[in-house]
């Protein structure tokens, strides 16, 4: 297929977007160059035999274009005439446009030389500056003055058009009048007095020059690394259209001839695991792939995906594989229905593999009709390793050579590539070394016979060699930790089957550290820890990633160092480790700490996390807590913090015993969640569901175990059961019972007439959970009576599931601001970084963490309390930001002694930027900025700000006034 002809050419020169307009085109166009004052005479035949000569000159008194500019006209008629004169200007787009005009006849006074003063008045938005009234003033490029004759018997009538009149001129003559910039104007002198507010308003601006965004074609994606976990989130951006009209016009000639280039840098950990894994897509306006779509296979080849102008999509798989654990270029380059893929790896990208492919089809490219992915989505998974820089060409086809894209942070993605051989070789030697002590305590079973020959030969015969192990000395030397732990471990805990994995003894590195920096002086050992860290961490144990990348973030008891710092976090990411995922996300949320400030990017952390948070609490494994607001300035909360042998505690017991509803109810809670300091117990938590349920009327509680019944959360599952007491609760008018009656006819009885019959009463009772149920119901297309899909519904009942606090709800409504495919919900990725943040913030595992140093502070192990608080804040949770600057208020020498960071001002100025910061947080800074702390400088106007601010918040009026009025 030929490219389409017409239009603007390939070329893209420009000129600006923004550049004003005149009014309309005109047929003449003016012979610019040159300044002219020469008459030119036209006589009709007729009367060529006449001796006098008609003429027309004109003087200019002032060459600028004034608002009016006073003209001479010197004119001879040897007929009755009409004499006209009029100003026409020409901008950059277009030309010959008339502002004024002025005619008048001469009948008396023939063969005789006239003059007449002619005042010409141009428009203000042509001669003054903008201001308050002129808010759009026209830049000029030529303004013509002309003037001609006409006879007044030969079309010289007042009544005909001026355009036809100067078709039979006489005479006639111009010239070209000196125009201003704008912004070299004067103002104009209005004559009007402005309020003072609106006159303080336009002086602010008065003098600031509007510049046109420079614009092309080149789209930089990705700028930083991102650690893509091979799950089913991404990366999402969306491309605008050209403000430049010459882009946009060429841009759509294209839809069916697309020329575009991507350009990315990837470092991958493994082929595809499933059929397919995302690289980068494009998902079209209507959810289907679109034109780029490409993927990495289970055997390594790439699957690049058209979409096709009649409807159809078209895929085709490259010849050559791309390599694993290396750094290397891929370019893939759109000519119409030409491919060029080619990938480049190695010293200077010497090392490359090409293939061009060709098609007859033709492609439908519309990049701003729908959003790209880079990595997973919801669709498909993503893969397993790191993108690179990522660059897009919109409108160009380039060779590789053509393509400036260099792999940036060369530090950080050397020090990956280290990371990953350094772990392979600790990977075969924890396999090897596992498998052989395996077989040799197999062997030694088989031959573990008890007989009085081989108890002699055990005591009196030679001892027994060590085994063999096929490591070097060097080898030793280099993983001397790791040799260490072998040793140790094997002793007693190496397992005697096949099954065990490099991870799970990763995992046994791991807690043995944990263990040691738990102890009284466990910050002491850090350093001493850091080697079984970091072996854990390549053994795919990635708690171990998290802390080692906050112990070089922070310099906990470590020289502090950024780039190890981002090397362990955006492993510990890669990993899906949920803590390291939720710190990426907040570095690049705030920007801060060397990491560059993307949303998008941002929001790809977040979301990941967020996905797995309801899914964690549903889950009775793992190390869990329940994520709560407990600031360590609050006595009261502090108070009523307990354990199972706390007085809190037992006289819960004892209410729920004597079968307080109320007392039976939060202590269920208390065990099922793991709150308020008491371990997780879901199967004692079921006890007391299941007694207050069958011992009392209380709705709640017959509803809790109703839902226990049905799901078989630590009890079997007894259907009927369950249905019995979830219509008993909904008949006491329990909402969440109601909603319950929904779920149960929708997903055991498929009857979705009923289940949102349900789902409408309860969502009128004000339940989020129905809400979300019926955004299902629409954007499955299953609601009763109503035909196909309806997304904007669904989105409404998201977002109004979401303002009750319900989970998914949320997460819908995040992931439409991010990709800005519906119409209600704008693209807007911070606010979708936030809405991800606020779920991600509720996972289980980082309120474990939370719960630990909440309880080491509590016992007095200040130590610890430290140690798991640095480990809380780093994630950007805002409760344990001020809970950590807290400590290190109450105990300064802690702080400086094993943190390498100012910890008072680094937390309490990572808080006030979160949202909803409590008051005291903004007092504190604005004490920090007003008196300086360490090496920061006195800022009193901040801290003003951060006053007024905490003013704002409701703050006590009595602390405020103490503070203003030093100020």
């Amino acid at each position: 297929m030929a490219p389409p002809s017409g239009g603007v050419p390939p070329g893209l020169g420009g000129r600006p977007a923004c550049a004003l307009l005149l009014l309309c085109y005109l047929n003449v166009v003016p012979s610019l160059g040159r300044q002219t004052s020469l008459t030119t005479s036209v006589i009709p035949r007729a009367e060529q035999s006449v001796a006098y000569k008609d003429f027309i000159y004109f003087t200019i008194f002032e060459g600028n274009v004034r608002n009016v500019s006073e003209v001479s006209v010197e004119y001879l008629c040897s007929q009755p005439c009409v004499v006209n004169l009029e100003a026409v200007v020409s901008s950059e787009f277009r030309s010959s446009i008339p502002v004024y005009k002025k005619r008048w006849k001469n009948e008396k006074h023939l063969h005789t030389s006239r003059t007449q003063i002619v005042h010409v008045k141009f428009p203000s938005i042509m001669v003054y500056r903008d201001d308050y009234f002129i808010r759009h003033s026209i830049s000029v490029s030529v303004v013509i003055l002309r003037a001609w004759i006409t006879h007044q018997y030969s079309s010289g009538d007042l009544n005909v058009k001026w355009e036809e009149n100067l078709l039979h001129a006489v005479a006639k003559n111009y010239t070209l009048l000196k125009t201003v910039p704008p912004f070299e104007r004067p103002f104009k002198d209005h004559q009007v007095c402005l309020e003072w507010n609106m006159d303080y308003i336009w002086n602010l601006r008065a003098n600031k020059i509007p510049q046109c965004p420079l614009e092309n074609d080149v789209v930089t994606l990705l700028g930083f690394l991102y650690a893509s976990s091979g799950e089913n989130t991404g990366i999402v951006k969306k491309f605008l259209r050209f403000q430049n009209r010459e882009l946009e016009a060429t841009r759509r000639q294209r839809i069916d001839y697309p020329v575009f280039t991507v350009s990315l840098w990837l470092y991958l950990l493994h082929y595809c695991k499933a059929n397919l894994c995302g690289i980068l897509y494009f998902v079209d306006s209507n959810e289907m792939y679109g034109t780029p779509s490409i993927f990495l296979t289970e055997e390594g080849y790439l699957h690049i995906q058209m979409h096709l102008v009649k409807g159809e999509d078209l895929a085709v798989k490259t010849k050559f594989t791309i390599p694993l654990k290396e750094w290397f270029r891929l370019d893939i380059s759109f000519n119409g229905g030409q491919i060029v893929v080619t990938t480049s790896s190695g010293q200077d990208l010497k090392d490359y593999h090409n293939q061009t492919i060709s098609f007859r089809e033709d492609f439908h490219y519309n990049d701003t009709s729908g959003y790209f992915i880079i990595g997973g989505s919801r669709y498909v998974a993503g893969i397993e390793g790191f993108f690179g820089p990522l660059k897009y060409y919109r409108l160009h086809a380039l060779h590789p050579a053509q393509i400036f894209n260099p792999l940036l942070e060369k530090q950080l993605s050397e020090q990956i590539k280290l990371y990953y051989e350094r772990c392979a070789e600790v990977q075969e030697i924890v396999s090897v070394y596992t498998s052989t002590v395996q077989q040799g305590d197999r062997r030694q079973e088989a031959c573990n016979l008890r007989n009085s020959y081989l108890d002699l030969k055990r005591r009196y015969g030679r001892p027994s060699t060590c085994r063999a192990f096929p490591w070097e000395k060097e080898l030793r030397a280099k993983h001397r930790s790791l040799f260490h732990a072998l040793l140790e471990l094997s002793l007693v805990t190496v397992p005697r089957n096949q099954n065990e994995s490099v991870l799970d003894f990763g995992g046994r590195i791991f807690e043995k550290a944990l263990k040691r920096l738990s102890s009284v002086d466990g910050l002491h050992q850090i350093s001493s820890i850091i080697p079984f860290l970091m072996d854990a961490s390549c053994c795919g144990y990635h708690k171990a990633s998290y802390y080692l990348a906050v112990f070089y973030e922070t310099g906990l008891t470590v020289p502090r160092d950024q780039l190890q710092g981002m090397l362990y976090s955006l492993v510990g990411g890669q990993g899906s480790e949920r803590l390291s995922s939720m710190n990426l996300g907040y570095k690049h949320y705030q920007g801060i700490d060397n990491y560059p400030l993307d949303w998008e990017l941002s929001y790809a952390y977040y979301s990941n996390i967020a996905t797995k948070t309801p899914l964690d609490q549903h889950t009775l494994q793992g190390d869990q807590a329940y994520v709560e607001t407990i600031r360590l300035k609050d006595d009261e909360i502090l108070k009523v913090q307990t354990k199972e042998d706390g007085d809190v505690f037992m006289w819960l017991k004892h209410e729920a015993t004597r079968g307080n509803a109320a007392a039976q109810q939060r202590l269920a809670q208390m065990l099922f969640w793991g709150q308020q300091g008491v371990a997780k117990n879901p199967e004692a938590a079921i006890e007391w569901y299941a007694k207050g349920a069958l011992e009392t009327e209380d709705p709640a509680l017959i509803y809790d175990y109703a839902i226990v019944l049905f799901k078989g959360q630590g009890v079997k599952k007894n259907r009927r059961l369950a249905l019995e007491l979830m219509k008993k609760a909904a008949s006491k008018g329990l909402h969440q019972a109601v909603n319950g009656l929904g779920w149960y006819y929708h997903k055991f009885k498929k009857n979705y007439a009923k289940a949102a019959k349900y789902w409408l009463k309860a969502e009128e009772m004000g339940n989020p959970d129905a809400s979300y149920n019926l955004g299902v119901l629409y954007l499955d297309g299953i609601f009763p009576g109503a035909p196909g899909r309806n997304q904007t519904l669904a989105g409404e009942y998201f977002h109004k599931a979401a303002q009750g606090g319900h989970m998914e709800g949320t997460l819908w409504c995040s992931l439409y601001y991010v990709t800005g495919n519906l119409e209600t919900f704008p693209r807007d990725p911070e606010k979708a970084v936030v809405w991800a943040k606020h779920i991600a913030e509720k996972n289980g595992y980082l309120g474990h963490v939370i719960r630990k140093g909440l309880n080491a502070y509590l016992e007095g192990s200040w130590h610890e309390a430290l140690l798991y608080y640095v480990l809380a804040a780093e994630t950007g949770i805002e409760v344990s930001q001020t809970n950590l600057a807290h400590i290190c208020e109450e105990r300064p020498d802690l702080a400086k002694r094993y943190l390498g960071v100012n910890c008072v001002w680094r937390y309490y100025n990572f808080s006030v930027f979160q949202i909803d910061a409590p008051s005291f947080a903004y007092l504190k800074m604005g004490d920090l900025y007003y008196y300086g702390h360490q090496n920061q400088s006195q800022d009193l106007e901040l801290s003003l700000q951060m006053y007024a601010q905490a003013a704002l918040d409701g703050d006590s009026q009595n602390q405020l006034n103490e503070r203003k009025g030093r100020i």
